[in-house]
């Protein structure tokens, strides 16, 4: 693992890291910031998954989580949103190839040796972390993310319920399978498979049996996307049909940006925290 920057922050460090990774063959930038702590402490994680057009670097940079991670007590983990590089398939859309990972393992050509995003968060990066971070707990989880990475954490957390003590997500794509982002995303990484499509679906993924303790979900009504390509209703009737709690806080006025995000990502934080204590 190579560090790129390192810079203190509420008595923490904030550094950005890059590794040769083993699941997209590429080089993969991250971002953990670790609050300050006592020597032997044991801390837990909160992962942030970042949308469409995204590195690691848009939350580390516009966030506003250092703050309420130093008084909690969290280190927050920040990977890339897809394999880059030259070799790495793309193509020009905003919304597929390079900074649209989707969090899934490609199986199509020409998406296949590259994209590989779903071992990369779930498996990669974790083992990483656990070798790399000593001070990192992975007995106490959280994951968060927003737009396409509310995907991704929605999926993650649904398929690993084990793993993840908490789950959040801001305007999230919560049923790709049904909106053109996913259904775009989904069958050009995957194939005409349905089956597969709705491993990386929450609604489906919960209409198939997956379970969770709680979400909290933030959207904001101003949001442009809203409507044809988030459409957090279809989120709220799969959980209510099947009893998970769900806290859906349609804020007033509030974008699809980074202004939204950073608004509210501290109250996330703190919802985390009071999960993941020890």
């Amino acid at each position: 693992m190579e560090t790129l920057s390192t810079n203190k922050a509420f008595g923490g460090v904030q550094g950005v890291y890059r590794h040769v990774s083993s699941a997209t063959g590429t080089a993969m930038t991250f971002s953990v910031y670790v609050p300050p702590h006592a020597e032997d402490a044991k801390l837990p994680v909160l992962w942030y998954l970042s949308g469409l057009t995204c590195t690691h670097a848009n939350v580390t940079e516009k966030g506003e989580y250092r703050r309420a991670c130093a008084e909690a007590g969290i280190i927050f983990v920040a990977p890339d949103t897809s394999p880059r590089g030259e070799g790495v398939a793309d193509v020009p859309d905003y919304d597929f190839g390079q900074g649209a990972g989707f969090y899934v393992d490609a199986t199509e050509a020409p998406w296949a040796p590259h994209f590989h995003m779903r071992s990369y968060v779930e498996d990669e990066l974790p083992a990483l972390l656990a070798a790399e971070f000593l001070m990192a707990d992975l007995d106490r989880q959280g994951i968060t993310g927003h737009s396409m990475g509310g995907h991704g954490a929605l999926t993650i957390a649904l398929r690993n319920p084990d793993r993840f003590r908490s789950i959040s997500a801001f305007a999230p794509i919560v049923a790709p399978s049904q909106v053109a982002w996913g259904q775009k995303a989904l069958g050009g990484y995957l194939g005409d498979n349905p089956a597969a499509w709705r491993t990386h679906d929450a609604v489906a993924l919960i209409e198939d049996g997956a379970r969770v303790p709680a979400l909290l979900v933030d959207q904001g009504d101003a949001d442009t996307f809203l409507a044809e390509q988030l459409r957090p209703q279809l989120l709220a009737d799969a959980c209510t049909a099947v009893g998970i709690p769900l806290t859906l806080r349609l804020q007033p006025g509030y974008d699809h940006s980074y202004y939204f995000v950073s608004t509210f990502l501290a109250e996330h934080v703190a919802w985390h925290a009071a999960r993941l204590k020890a």
